[in-house]
């Protein structure tokens, strides 16, 4: 870090911290660019990718869904690392900085080479960028807060998920446009007839759709680096100190958690399928709703517009309704969402079932489908990011955050698997249309019922960051 003087702990006050607006605007821009560039892969995979000399390479939608879980999990294993730097050596205000450039590169691989050399070099260092800072922004957030203050952690994780939803919301309506229909856009908007412009213009689609989520990502890097001094940055603990943190029962409870973020992996690996199977699913479908004819991969714009208005209803409605039932806990907020996953890949399974018999369902069975995911998704994620964080010891805040984040990188790693495990030498499939959809749907149900009695024998344990009086260095 420059010689300037930072914050070493969060001050002592009832107040919201003031470095969490440059936290929020970050993760806003940072999500835009990842969501953005993570809702158009399936299809400039099948569509638009091409080889050294520009001819069409496009992949089948098996490879295509493959890639794209592996390209998933492998960004949410690289916590992993981004965890151990941050908490080991660098503390996490240099770790995600750093690592945000490496981001920004990624995108830039992918806004310049259209080939699978492209492809494959964005796609790894966004991987490595996105998946490393993760635990670090997740975990930062917390650590702006002391005893204090810590009853308004709750309010910020909430829209800490807000910025995310709502970036995701505007990139996932935008890249898809840029990467089918912008290019024809500019040729009538402009008038342009000449053989040779027209055809460079009509290329221009993953040029923009990448490019522009790399620019946002980069303003989420200026964004965050304005708030330097505004962080409490807590100090990197060192070899010795994690070893003696892990020594000092810190084992115990990141052993505790394993069962938990297990079951929580089986969620991923069926959420995480909205921007894969969902995706070639809505092709198939008639995507005419609210007068407009919407593109396959801009369906997936639902859930984080759902995100923005289940949040709320959840906060001051849902939660509060339920409590006078039963006493609402985190791991049974939980508990419910898994099963309401269930419920959404039912909806999904029957209209895969639909298409299978050669009819073409309406758009609104997945639209309904997603409002359950959804409503899951609240319920899983993100009660999970704060009880992660408070579930875990202080000296091993960035660690756990990449436990959690490893639950993401399972799920969809299970379900790179399933999809090679599937074909056939002859092109075929072992699961084929609505058997997919049904393996996953009891899958869950499997998943959601073993979480019951796991949740039933886990304790609880709270931990929060202390508070002192802030030194400078």
């Amino acid at each position: 870090m420059p010689n300037t003087p930072y914050l070493s702990a969060p001050i002592a006050s009832t107040e919201m911290p003031p470095g969490i607006p440059y936290i929020i605007g970050n993760e806003a821009a940072e999500r835009f660019s990842f969501y953005g560039m993570r809702t158009i892969l399936v299809v400039f995979m099948t569509r638009f990718l091409l080889d050294s000399h520009g001819n069409e390479a496009f992949m089948t939608n098996e490879d295509a869904k493959s890639y794209y879980h592996l390209f998933v999990a492998s960004a949410y294993f690289f916590p992993v690392l981004g965890a151990i730097l941050s908490d080991v050596w660098w503390g996490k205000y240099l770790t995600i900085l750093s690592l945000s450039l490496v981001y920004c590169l990624g995108h830039a691989a992918l806004a310049v080479d259209d080939t699978r050399i492209g492809l494959f070099t964005g796609l790894a260092l966004i991987a490595i960028g996105a998946g490393g800072i993760k635990p670090c922004v997740s975990a930062h957030v917390g650590d702006q807060f002391g005893k204090s203050n810590a009853h308004l952690l709750e309010r910020v994780y909430g829209w800490f998920y807000f910025s995310i939803n709502f970036g995701s919301f505007f990139s996932t309506i935008l890249t898809p446009w840029l990467l089918q229909e912008c290019p024809q856009w500019l040729i009538k908007k402009f008038g342009i007839v000449s053989p040779d412009v027209v055809a460079k213009i009509e290329h221009l689609g993953p040029h923009l759709a990448f490019g522009v989520p790399g620019l946002l990502m980069l303003i989420a890097t200026f964004v965050f680096w304005m708030g330097r001094y505004k962080f409490a940055h807590i100090p990197p603990r060192g070899v010795k100190d994690i070893a003696a943190a892990l020594k000092g029962g810190g084992i115990l409870a990141l052993l505790k958690l394993v069962p938990i973020f297990i079951l929580v992996a089986v969620f991923w690996s069926l959420y995480d399928q909205t921007g894969s199977a969902w995706v070639l699913q809505a092709d198939q479908m008639d995507r005419h709703w609210l007068r407009h004819e919407w593109l396959s991969s801009q369906i997936q714009a639902v859930n984080p517009l759902l995100i923005l208005l289940l949040m709320p209803f959840f906060s001051y409605i849902g939660y509060p309704l339920i409590n006078k039932v039963f006493r609402l806990t985190p791991l049974r907020k939980m508990s419910l969402g898994l099963f309401l996953t269930v419920a959404a890949f039912t909806i999904s399974s029957l209209a895969q079932e639909q298409i299978d018999a050669g009819k073409t369902p309406n758009i609104v069975w997945q639209l309904a489908a997603y409002v359950v995911i959804t409503a899951a998704e609240v319920m899983v994620s993100i009660t999970g990011l704060e009880f992660s964080y408070t579930q875990a010891p202080r000296e091993l805040k960035s660690v756990v955050m990449s436990m959690w984040m490893l639950t993401v990188s399972l799920g969809n790693f299970f379900t790179m698997l399933v999809n090679k495990f599937i074909q056939n030498q002859d092109g075929s499939v072992k699961l084929a249309g609505a058997a997919y959809y049904w393996f996953f749907t009891e899958l869950m149900l499997g998943a959601a019922v073993l979480f019951i009695i796991v949740a039933c024998f886990y304790r609880e344990k709270t931990y929060i960051q202390e508070e002192q009086q802030a030194s400078v260095g």
